[in-house]
Formats: C-alpha cells, structure tokens, sequence
C-alpha cells in the first residue's frame, strides 16, 4: 500500500527573486524523502501562472527559464474535509497533502500564497499569514521588534508619494554611511550603501524600482552573524554563522552571483556567552514576529559585545550551501531530515488548528 504524501513544491513566482527560488527548489526536489514523500512540481511563472508541465524537471536540474516550456495551467480547488486538489488544465486531479511554497520575495514570502493556502485549508511550509508579512515588511518587523525591547538599527520610512528628505537632514538623523533598501524585497535586491549626495540620489531611485516604500537605514559597523530557528510553539536555535563579505557589502551579486562574494564560516567563531546570547535573541525574534516552522535571523555583532537585530528571512534561500540548511547541518540535523521536520511541523500546525475548530 502506497502511503506517501504528495508534496507539492511551488516555486519560482512574480517577484526579483525568482531566480534564487529555482535554485533552493532544485535542492529540496533531489533531496526530499522519496521513500515518504510524492514530490510534485508547481511553477508560477514571472506573470504569476501557475502550471505543471513535464518540463518543470528539466528546469530546475537545468537551472533554465520557465518560458517556452510546455504548460498545463492549475487552478486550486478547496475541496471537504480539508482535501485540495490541483486542476490540471481541467483533466486530471491531484490531491495534495503538503505544499512546501519555496518562493522568496514579494507574491510568495509575504502571506500572499500563504492566505491562499489558508483559505484552501491545505498545511503549507512555513509561518502562516501574519509572521510570513511581517517577516516581509522592513518597517513592520522593526516596530514589532522595538515594542518587544529587541534593538534594532535606527532608521527613516519614506513612502513614494512623499518628498524624499535631503542628503544632509538624513545624514543628521543616521550618520554617513548608511543603507537604503526597498521595504519588502529580500536576498539584498535593490540594496545601496550610500555615503554621497550623488549615491543617495541613485539609491532612492533604485529601491523605488522595487517597492512604493523604502526604509533608509543606520550603518551599525559589525560582524555579520545568522542564525537558524526551527519548530512551531517551542522552536530551538542552530549553531550560529558569520557571513565575511569580500564585498563593500553583503549584496544580491555577492549572494549568487561572485562566487567569492563571501566567505561564509560555520560555526562563527563567537564566545558561549555571546551566542547564547544571539541564540536566545533569534528565538525571541521568531516568536516576537508570529513566526512558525522556519526563519533565518541575521543580527549584527558590535565590537563592545552589543547585538542587533538586521531582519528576518521567513523563507531562506534553501540550496543545500544555503546558510539555512548548513547551519542545521552543522547541529546535526541533516538536509534531508530538515525537510521531513518542516514538512511534519506544517501537519502539526493543521492538526492543532483543526481540534480547536472542533473543540468550538
């Protein structure tokens, strides 16, 4: 008898990190449990369509554009008893037990899939609707984490339709440099050091390249330290990580692009006290943003001992030399083990969610 569970894994999405979520998807389909687990490939295409298609295979393996391919659109469809099905091109029906949504960015990281995953009443991956838009939202995250005593770099919030303040009244405020980032993009995607007028100026057209809100953010001159967090109502912290940039900064082409972009050292050399420190911090900031199943906390370790949060990575990068994985790895837990975990934590979740339902 064949009990495996389908898992769909959607990837790919409308957002700049389209991308990044093909190469974490190509690392969770070759390493997923194929004696527990059923894989199904869902792309959404950079217009936001969602479809299955023979090719799908070949482009993560391939690590090749989604265009061209050939292309059975789905539709989802919530059905009784908590079942949902995908509608492939009106044909055939799949029911799928888990989706593991492996989109980073905006239209997948930020509760979008998340409601609609929700509302399907299907166990998905990842914090639900509230943790995963907070997680998103630069300046959300950074008021949450302020009202809960968790410091954070100081910083501006300017929306589009505003008037951008000057060079000099943000120099008063933060200190030069300083950085500018789109309010809801991830993997350093329209991320600018800036120190001159000239470079301010670029900067803010940029990130409004990406988002109608941008934070303008003080520079904190620090280590670059992450940490892993894992569980739902009890989570538990990883070994802690130092990303070394050989960059002026840890930016989207020194993520994926320059190889040598950053040396990144497992576990950081860091005392027992400082990361007991930034361990009980991450979980804090985990539960503090609502979060459940996985996150990436990266903090910024001052040379006096002072840690600060940066942000939140509701839905990490996920290639097997990921920081994510490699710091679960390092404490034991095994690619392959992690996504069986996280795949039981969103049945868990569904489960609870469920008795209480009937319990009323």
């Amino acid at each position: 008898m064949n009990n495996k569970k389908n898992i769909a894994i959607l990837f790919g999405g409308k957002s700049a990190e389209h991308e990044v979520s093909l190469k974490s998807a190509k690392n969770i389909f070759q390493a997923i449990d194929k004696d527990l687990y059923n894989p199904i490939l869902i792309g959404i295409d950079k217009d936001g369509r969602w479809f299955v298609s023979e090719d799908l295979e070949s482009v993560l393996l391939n690590e090749r554009s989604m265009e061209g391919i050939r292309k059975n659109y789905v539709v989802l469809v919530p059905q009784c008893e908590g079942e949902v099905v995908f509608l492939e091109g009106g044909e055939r029906k799949v029911k799928v037990d888990v989706v593991f949504p492996i989109l980073h960015g905006p239209f997948g990281e930020d509760g979008t899939v998340q409601g609609l995953l929700k509302l399907a009443d299907i166990p998905f991956v990842g914090p639900s609707v509230l943790g995963s838009a907070v997680g998103m939202d630069k300046e959300a995250m950074k008021k949450i984490l302020r009202d809960n005593s968790i410091p954070v770099a100081d910083y501006i919030c300017l929306h589009k339709e505003e008037e951008a303040l000057s060079y000099e009244e943000v120099v008063s405020k933060l200190q030069s440099p300083f950085f500018v980032k789109p309010a809801n993009m991830g993997s350093s995607v329209g991320v600018s050091k800036v120190s001159t007028k000239e470079d301010y100026h670029k900067a803010i057209s940029l990130a409004f390249d990406y988002d109608l809100k941008i934070i303008i953010e003080e520079f904190i001159e620090g280590r670059e330290i992450e940490c892993s967090v894992l569980g739902n109502n009890n989570p538990r912290a990883s070994v802690l990580g130092e990303v070394i940039p050989s960059h002026d900064f840890y930016s989207y082409e020194a993520k994926y692009i320059d190889e040598k972009g950053a040396d990144l050292e497992v576990p950081a050399k860091i005392s027992d006290e400082i990361t007991e420190k930034i361990q009980s911090l991450a979980i804090k900031t985990f539960k503090s943003l609502y979060c459940e199943g996985l996150g990436r906390v990266d903090f910024f370790l001052k040379e006096n001992g002072d840690v600060f949060v940066n942000e939140i990575n509701t839905m990490p990068g996920f290639t097997k030399i990921s920081m994510y994985p490699r710091l679960w790895e390092e404490s034991g837990v095994s690619y392959k083990d992690l996504i069986t975990e996280l795949i039981n934590l969103s049945l868990e979740r569904i489960k609870k969610e469920k008795e209480l339902k009937h319990d009323h």
